[in-house]
């Protein structure tokens, strides 16, 4: 077939597969629990393992855990081509998250085989490890490896709550490779996601076309105070972390407010002894700064940090604080973001140009290839959530933009 050949995707196998994989982990109430190198990860891994060979793909595994699953292309001398995501999932996560990326570049390329289409470049979709960062963080751990924001040791010895590492994680489930990080190179990557905010919905456009991602910092915060008995310690007297940490969250949630289209977010608390009779003495929380501007993350980064201490100054606290992950704001390649234009156009989609409010492995890879994303709606903008919900047509129309954008690319090495 020609280059110029208009080839369409299957919607109703596209959602069949995302159904189907949505059994792996499935939540009474409609989501996915699939945390990164899980035995549900490793079952959906092995699931798309063989459905990528069944293309006639060739699937390889990193030291990591990433996933490449290549179908040549006429002239192997070049590089792949890339689409991928991740398949691993929040703790209440929905069916589309991440996973619609893998899935619709699945589909893609089980469209180009079903017509024998055959790209001039060699094709490749990837399932990056611990995109999530829910069960170890931080996020996007393992595209960032592949970026070298992280060494390999700093990912195998990333530990979650209950202190099993993710080397350890990846050895049982036969998921860490041979072949070192960074073995399996591409010219180019395109990431499909749900948008995961409302404005596409809101504005009534199937397309998002993604320019960039904001910056991004997490941290941790330890505030320490003294246990006591409820009953017999005065309130004047007593040293209550969740106090101090309740405040410093108000605060931190002001920060966001203050720094505006900027967020602000406590997503994990733990709260010691956590005893319905004992006056709290240590609180652990996690702290999430955002914002498109770096500079204007700094000053946020600023305010954040200027708060705590002043609140456990006056309720003699004592706090620990470190920042954990800097991912600064990311501009996408302008030649791709073309293709994904063109691809949309070509499907008749009505698009918006957007910067993504969420990280995502794309932001990572950014540093060391030229990458771009396609963003489709979400129901009411929600994600992270068993409810997350994007539409057949959503799916199919994305996965649709993926496959014209990457025969667009691939137009140039004809």
């Amino acid at each position: 077939m020609t280059a110029k050949s208009n080839l369409t995707i299957n919607p109703q196998r596209l959602w069949d597969a995302l159904m189907e994989t949505a059994k792996y982990g499935a939540t009474p109430k409609g989501g996915i629990k699939r945390l990164t190198v899980s035995d549900e990860d490793k079952k959906v891994r092995d699931w798309f393992k063989a459905q990528c060979e069944a293309l006639g793909c060739k699937v390889s595994v990193d030291s990591v855990g990433n996933m490449f699953a290549l179908r040549p292309g006429k002239n192997n001398k070049l590089q792949p081509i890339a689409m991928g995501s991740h398949l691993d999932t929040q703790p209440t996560g929905g069916k589309f998250d991440g996973v619609l990326g893998v899935l619709g570049a699945l589909e893609a390329l089980r469209s180009m085989v079903d017509l024998g289409y055959e790209t001039n470049a060699p094709v490749m979709i990837v399932n990056w490890t611990n995109e999530e960062g829910s069960r170890f963080a931080p996020a996007m751990l393992c595209s960032g490896v592949y970026a070298g924001v992280f060494t390999q040791d700093y990912a195998y010895a990333r530990a979650d709550r209950d202190g099993i590492t993710l080397g350890d994680e990846l050895t049982r489930i036969g998921y860490k490779g041979s072949e070192p990080v960074g073995s399996h190179k591409f010219q180019a990557m395109f990431e499909l996601h749900i948008e995961q905010g409302p404005i596409l919905e809101a504005e009534q456009k199937m397309i998002g076309v993604v320019t960039g991602v904001q910056g991004m910092r997490w941290y941790e915060v330890t505030v320490r105070g003294q246990e006591a008995h409820t009953g017999a310690t005065p309130m004047l007297l007593r040293k209550n972390a969740l106090v101090g940490a309740a405040r410093m969250i108000e605060a931190i949630n002001q920060v966001g407010l203050d720094h505006l289209p900027g967020v602000a977010s406590v997503g994990l608390l733990e709260n010691r002894p956590n005893s319905r009779n004992v006056v709290p003495g240590e609180v652990f929380f996690s702290v999430d700064l955002r914002h498109p501007d770096e500079s204007v993350l700094d000053k946020m980064e600023a305010a954040y940090q200027a708060a705590l201490p002043r609140i456990a100054q006056e309720l003699k606290l004592e706090i620990e604080e470190k920042r954990i992950w800097k991912s600064p704001a990311v501009r996408f390649a302008a030649d791709l973001i073309d293709c994904v234009r063109h691809g949309a156009d070509q499907a008749g989609f009505a698009t918006r140009d957007m910067a993504s409010g969420a990280g995502h492995d794309a932001a990572y890879i950014a540093r060391v290839a030229p990458t771009t994303m396609i963003f489709v709606p979400c129901l009411g903008g929600l994600s992270h959530n068993e409810a997350e919900s994007t539409s057949f047509d959503e799916c199919g129309a994305g996965a649709q933009v993926l496959l014209n954008a990457v025969l667009e690319y691939d137009r140039r090495f004809a």
